[in-house]
């Protein structure tokens, strides 16, 4: 850094934020309740947005993405069981 009159000037070095920063996630609620395997996720898959609510698009990842729809169709399935043989009956 420079001093430059009155204004710091910052060296070109430093990367430009464009707002999709790990630092601005969290770890999702859902996901950590519903996963069994949620402790052996990369760290970046267990992020979600903090401003938004915990659901699949809120990922900061694309695994996370997808595992957390894995996820909501597993519960989707302990929900309703046998559901498929009542209605293949």
């Amino acid at each position: 850094m420079t001093l430059s009159g009155d204004l710091f000037i910052v060296n070109f070095y430093h990367r430009s934020l464009k707002g999709h920063d790990t630092r601005n996630g969290r770890e999702c609620y859902f996901c950590r309740l519903s996963d069994p395997d949620f402790e052996k996720r990369k760290p970046q898959d267990r992020l979600v947005q903090w401003q938004q609510s915990d659901n699949a698009s809120a990922h900061l990842t694309e695994d996370g993405y997808v595992r957390h729809r894995m996820a909501e169709l597993m519960k989707k399935l302990q929900a309703t069981p046998n559901l498929w043989l009542r209605e293949s009956a």
